[in-house]
C-alpha cells in the first residue's frame, strides 16, 4: 500500500510544478547562504588561528562551504526539471533521471543535517584547541625577538583588550610563567636576582599581569603588579576588593564567542534542511504523479502521487534485498537438472586429417 497517497488533477500537477520551480530557485539562494555562513566561520577561525592549536576545527566551515556549493548545483538542476514537468512531453526526457536525482538530493539534505548538528558538537574540540593554543601563546609572550613568535605579544594583547579577558583560564595564569623579556630585566638588581634564584627553573615570576588585562572602566588606576600584596597598595584588599583587571579567562571568552556564532549557524542550517526536505517531498510527489499519468496514457486525467510506493517495512526489505544481491549480479545461475551447455562438447582433432594424399606425377 502506498504511503501518503494523494490524487492530482492536471491543474494540481501544473501548479505543483510551478511552485517547485520557484522553491528550487529559493533553494539556490539558501545554498548561497550556507556557503556564506561557512566562509564567515572559516574567516573568523582564521583570524585567531595563532591562539588555536591545529585540529579538526575547520571541519564544520569546510562542510558548510561544500554543502552550499552542492546545494546551488542540485537546486539549479531541480528548477529545470520542475519547469519541464509542467509539460508531459518534456517530462519524458527526465523520467529516468528523476528517481536518481531524488535519491542524491535526499543524501545531500542529510549532509545539511549533519553540518547543522556538527555546529553543536564542535564545542569540545574548539575548547581543547583554544586551551592548547592560548597556553603556548602566553608561554611565548616574552619572545619578541624570536622569529615566528615576535607577533604573539601583540596578538595576545589585542585579544585581551578586545574580548575583555585575561590569561587562559584567568589572570593567575600569568603568575606561573615568565612573561617579561630578559632584555628588560636589570640583572644588577638584587630583587631580580633573588627572584631568579628562588625559582627552580630560574624564571622571573611575579604576581603581575600585562597592561592589556586592565579594565579601563575601573575608577582606580590599574594595579598590574603585586596583585596579591595588600601592603604594596594604599587602601587595597586582595581578598575582598574587586580587582580592576579582567576576571574572565580568554579561553572562556573565545569559547562563548564562537559558540554563539555556531549556534546561530546551526539554527540557520536546520531551517534550510527543513526547507530542502519539504521541497524534496514535493518533487517526489510530482515525479510519481507524472510517472503514473504516463502509465495511464491520459495526459489530461487524474493520477496518484505518493511518498513511497509500498509501506516503510516493504520498502526497507526491498532495498536490503537489492544490497544483498549486488554481489551476486555477475554470478551465472544454473537450472537444476540441466547440464552446462559448455560441458561434454566434443573436441575436434586438429592434428589428424582424413584427406588422401595424392601422388605427384613423375617428370618425364
Amino acid at each position: 500500500m502506498a504511503v501518503l497517497k494523494v490524487k492530482f488533477t492536471k491543474t494540481k500537477r501544473d501548479k505543483l510544478a510551478q511552485i517547485l520551480w520557484i522553491l528550487n530557485w529559493v533553494s539556490v539562494v539558501s545554498g548561497i547562504i550556507l556557503f556564506s555562513l561557512g566562509l564567515f566561520l572559516k574567516i573568523e577561525i582564521k583570524k585567531r588561528n595563532e591562539v588555536m592549536a591545529k585540529g579538526d576545527i575547520n571541519s564544520v566551515p569546510n562542510m558548510l562551504i561544500s554543502v552550499g556549493v552542492i546545494a546551488c548545483i542540485i537546486n539549479f538542476l531541480g528548477g529545470k526539471i520542475c519547469y519541464d514537468c509542467s509539460d508531459a512531453n518534456k517530462f519524458s526526457r527526465w523520467k529516468l533521471v528523476m528517481l536518481p536525482y531524488i535519491v542524491c538530493t535526499f543524501c545531500f539534505t542529510f549532509c545539511i543535517l549533519v553540518g547543522a548538528l556538527m555546529c553543536y558538537t564542535m564545542r569540545n574540540e574548539l575548547e581543547e584547541s583554544l586551551y592548547l593554543g592560548l597556553r603556548d601563546a602566553i608561554k611565548f609572550y616574552k619572545d619578541t625577538d624570536i622569529p615566528g613568535r615576535c607577533f604573539l605579544k601583540k596578538t595576545v594583547d589585542l585579544l585581551q583588550i578586545g574580548f575583555r579577558c585575561c590569561g587562559n583560564n584567568g589572570f593567575r595564569d600569568w603568575f606561573e610563567i615568565q612573561w617579561v623579556s630578559p632584555r628588560y630585566l636589570n640583572m644588577a638588581s638584587k630583587e631580580v636576582l633573588d627572584r631568579l634564584k628562588s625559582n627552580v627553573d630560574g624564571k622571573f615570576l611575579v604576581d603581575g599581569v600585562p597592561f592589556s588585562c586592565c579594565n579601563p572602566s575601573s575608577p582606580r588606576p590599574c594595579i598590574q603588579y603585586q596583585l596579591t600584596n595588600n601592603s604594596a597598595h594604599y587602601n587595597y584588599d586582595f581578598l575582598t576588593e574587586e580587582l580592576n583587571i579582567w576576571m574572565k579567562g580568554c579561553r572562556e571568552a573565545l569559547l562563548d564567542y564562537y559558540t554563539g556564532i555556531m549556534r546561530s549557524i546551526g539554527i540557520a542550517a536546520l531551517l534550510i534542511w527543513l526547507f530542502e526536505l519539504s521541497v524534496l517531498i514535493g518533487v517526489r510527489y510530482l515525479q510519481t504523479a507524472m510517472k503514473n499519468v504516463l502509465l495511464l496514457g491520459d495526459l489530461e486525467g487524474e493520477s496518484d502521487g505518493w511518498l513511497l510506493e509500498n509501506s516503510f517495512v516493504e520498502t526497507a526489505k526491498y532495498n536490503i534485498n537489492i544490497i544483498k544481491n549486488l554481489g551476486k549480479a555477475n554470478q551465472i545461475s544454473t537450472v537444476s537438472g540441466m547440464d552446462d551447455p559448455n560441458i561434454n562438447v566434443q573436441n575436434t582433432d586438429c592434428d589428424k586429417t582424413n584427406i588422401t594424399t595424392k601422388s605427384i606425377p613423375a617428370a618425364r
